[in-house]
């Protein structure tokens, strides 16, 4: 019988230790896996109060009563927003006609003596960073009225403001597209639908919170558009995130969101005015997989039956499972009288429908907040947000969608006064009627 070499006792021990090392890791594997599962439990039904160090139910975080010290459990959360005044600056028509608010009524922009600032600068109060202008012949049915500039303290952020004057040299208007907007694939033939690529529909994102709860669309590279009813009990912004660029389904990664702000004016209990917009705490980067999509003009005139495009993540039918590969419907407007018909009194002018009236083709549950699309001239605008519906694509009982058209002021509104908090002061609706005069007689020395 031989005796161990010092080299084979050497080994021994290496593989001892090898062996306590692996044993280690694997217990320390399990206590963390065990610590993240045991965290989710915590944090799907309690809030951490950090000041008082204490856990209080997570329905009495953001529900407008202080349950801990300094009152953190209802600072983070989503607020109301009301548009108090009418925005100064709209664009009006598949032209996309420019219009300011001069106190009374919106009258049309003459193109005479228009630059390149003036562009940018209408842009900025319609909350976009890029603009582009063009100059379109007049339409008989338009009043014209020349513009100049006004500047709000400090001579920063110079603003449009109507000049009373119905000389028009040029006779023509001004056009305006305020951003690389509406550009995805192409139209092709949810329930009913069928699979997606995000670059068709690269506006299209993903709210999640503890897994996938809304759709929702990117109007800017911060901004997203969806429904106000998302968000009944879930009001804390730390458990938002936002998933965009992806066509399938994931919960890894997300941008966080800093604020949450719902219609001043929605009313859970009949849907109306269910409309939301969730600020990015930091700008996307912009890219064939994320586009915004566009806003649409006021008063966008769609032909009778217009074909609409509806996306999202929901049911692929009634009762089932959410889809992990974002789907896509053709569907089409329902005019609204047919619609009244249907759902009688509770369709307000907050709201329009499409669908299909034989059935089979419909936004379901997990689509709340998704976009609902048309495209004109090869740029997709934003037309509906999903809202509501009797069931899921029913025959006779169509979807039901927020009107965006109807609530654009609000949308712009919302933009720019959230825009102005954070340290650009920004003047809107009547306050830049009184201003301007404030600054004509200050700079042209006219008595008050």
């Amino acid at each position: 019988m031989t005796n161990s070499t010092p080299q084979t006792e050497k080994a021994l021990k290496r593989r001892k230790i090898l062996i306590w090392i692996l044993i280690a890791v694997v217990i320390l594997g399990i206590l963390v896996t065990a610590g993240y599962f045991v965290k989710k439990l915590i944090e799907s039904n309690y809030y951490y109060c950090t000041r008082s160090a204490k856990f209080i139910p997570l329905a009495k975080s953001c529900d407008g009563n202080i349950d801990c010290f300094y009152g953190e459990d209802e600072v983070y959360c989503s607020t109301e927003f009301k548009a108090n005044d009418t925005f100064p600056v709209r664009l009006i028509s598949a032209e996309r006609v420019l219009q300011v608010f001069n106190g009374k009524t919106w009258v049309t922009v003459c193109n005479d003596d228009w630059s390149t600032q003036h562009t940018e600068t209408a842009c900025k109060q319609l909350g976009y960073t890029k603009s582009r202008g063009k100059i379109i012949p007049t339409c008989p049915s338009f009043k014209l009225f020349s513009v100049t500039f006004a500047y709000t303290v400090l001579g920063l952020s110079p603003f449009l403001f109507s000049t009373n004057s119905s000389v028009c040299r040029t006779g023509s208007v001004v056009s305006l597209t305020c951003s690389d907007c509406g550009v995805g694939g192409n139209l092709e033939r949810i329930v009913g639908g069928v699979d997606a690529h995000i670059e068709e529909y690269p506006w299209q994102v993903s709210l999640q919170n503890g897994g996938h709860r809304c759709g929702g669309s990117l109007v800017s590279s911060r901004w997203i558009v969806t429904a106000a009813h998302c968000f009944s009990g879930n009001k804390e912004l730390s458990r938002w995130t936002v998933m965009s660029g992806e066509t399938y389904l994931t919960t890894l990664g997300g941008s966080s969101v800093d604020k949450i702000i719902i219609h001043d004016q929605y009313d859970e209990a009949s849907s109306d005015y269910d409309l939301a917009m969730m600020r990015l705490s930091s700008p996307i980067s912009v890219g064939d997989k994320r586009k915004p999509v566009c806003l649409p003009p006021k008063d966008l005139l769609l032909p009778d039956k217009a074909p609409v495009v509806v996306s999202g993540w929901g049911l692929l039918r009634e009762n089932g499972k959410i889809s992990t590969t974002l789907q896509k419907a053709n569907i089409e407007m329902i005019d609204r009288n047919t619609c009244s018909s249907i759902y009688a009194t509770m369709l307000s002018q907050r709201m329009v429908c499409a669908g299909n009236l034989k059935g089979g083709v419909d936004s379901c549950q997990g689509d709340s907040g998704g976009p609902l699309v048309y495209l004109s001239a090869s740029q997709w605008y934003l037309v509906g947000v999903v809202s509501w519906g009797d069931g899921c694509a029913r025959e006779n009982r169509p979807g039901v969608y927020s009107n965006v058209d109807n609530m654009l002021n609000w949308i712009y509104a919302a933009i720019e006064v959230l825009h102005a908090n954070k340290g650009t002061s920004i003047f809107t609706g009547f306050n830049y009627i009184s201003f301007f005069f404030y600054f004509f007689r200050k700079t042209h020395d006219v008595p008050p």
